[in-house]
């Protein structure tokens, strides 16, 4: 494998190794994917004032989310299929952030369910959708709370799926039945490697959390169309407080763009929020993470945690999130690419990426530690 410097080295790797609805899936966003490259731009352009003579020869980049002790205010984000990417892709890694002493969050709609990644690497974060079926939605909780998750992170924008037209063109949506399947089957043909790896070793292929109440129709025939299906467009604030009846640990709401959204978070119980915009895969032109940022954190800072995801291509791109207003920062593409590359070996490089590149940052704008990087940093 040709060496990556970058996450961006790893999307060239994962392209090259991933069947193309698979790359497709993790690369793209909604519509005409405007806000996927706000994303990226907005933070980019993100100036910071380098200072110099300031003594930065210890670097602390440690910190503390949800009573957790970290290496870095880092964490992965959940991503739904990731056990595609590589064979049982989400328990490698969840392994690769356990070595790091950073979060995992696996996604509800994950390959490897729940005990299997627990077995493996815990304690880990579980993300949780709002489902019609409530009573399926409790089991998943205390599913969750059996695995020893150490918090649950419950994604608000995603009522309806947004509309993906790189998933529909790549046969991964609207593609059911045979003639779906003999369309990924060919892609998945020209992924030697991938498919005697994942497609032929890394089996069972369906969403492992919710295999048990769908039985064979396990969803990953028309993933997106099991998602429309089976989430529900009805949720309201009234099922955050169902939600936190049901989970005693940290609750953190994910999917806030807006500040008023972002207080009444706090005030139905939220632990935390983390700013984003699905990674600009629900609804197209909404702001980047990097532009709402800053007036939620300033709306609800020190009433809960703040973390934001979106954007996040290197360790530079963590140190601007923190000084916007940022607790912690979450890595979604990042990780998925580093993990269809390399695997588990994949995520602990680019993580290890992240932690040289915000080091290199901090020192460049004389900081020491995490709660130097403030407003103050940026020019």
């Amino acid at each position: 494998m040709t060496a990556a410097a970058s996450t961006l080295d790893y999307r060239a790797l994962a392209r090259a190794r991933l069947p193309h609805f698979l790359f497709e899936y993790i690369d793209g966003g909604s519509y005409a994917e405007v806000t996927l490259q706000r994303n990226v731009t907005d933070l980019a352009e993100v100036a910071l004032r380098q200072r110099v003579m300031t003594d930065v020869s210890a670097i602390d980049l440690s910190t503390e989310l949800f009573g957790q002790r970290l290496a870095m205010p880092v964490a992965l984000a959940p991503v739904g299929l990731a056990g595609m990417n590589a064979r049982r892709g989400e328990v490698q890694a969840a392994r690769a952030a356990q070595a790091a002493g950073v979060p995992f969050c696996l996604s509800t709609v994950s390959v490897c369910p729940l005990a299997e990644v627990a077995a493996a690497a815990a304690p880990f974060w579980f993300q949780l959708y709002m489902i019609r079926d409530r009573a399926f939605m409790i089991d998943l909780i205390d599913q969750a709370r059996a695995a020893g998750c150490s918090a649950l992170v419950f994604t608000v924008d995603m009522p309806v799926p947004g509309s993906r037209y790189r998933d529909l063109r790549s046969g991964l949506a609207g593609a059911a039945g045979i003639a779906g399947s003999l369309r990924r089957a060919w892609q998945a043909a020209r992924r030697p490697g991938w498919a005697w790896d994942v497609g032929l070793q890394g089996r069972p292929h369906h969403l492992g959390n919710v295999a048990p109440v769908l039985g064979s129709n396990s969803g990953l025939e028309d993933f997106l169309g099991w998602m429309r299906n089976n989430f529900d467009p009805t949720v309201t604030w009234r099922d955050l407080e169902f939600v936190r009846s049901r989970w005693d640990g940290p609750l953190i709401v994910k999917g806030i763009l807006d500040p008023d959204d972002a207080r009444l978070a706090a005030d139905h119980g939220a632990d935390g929020i983390i700013v984003s915009n699905h990674g600009g895969r629900q609804l197209d032109g909404v702001l980047s993470s990097a532009k709402a940022l800053p007036p939620i954190a300033d709306a609800v800072g020190g009433r809960v945690t703040v973390l934001a995801d979106s954007g996040v291509r290197s360790g530079l791109d963590v140190v601007r999130m923190l000084a916007l207003g940022a607790d912690g920062v979450l890595l979604g593409r990042a990780w998925a690419y580093a993990l269809a590359a390399a695997g588990e070996q994949g995520v602990r490089h680019m993580l290890g990426l992240i932690e040289v590149e915000m080091r290199v940052a901090m020192a460049l704008t004389g900081c020491t530690n995490i709660p130097a990087i403030t407003r103050d940093i940026l020019a």
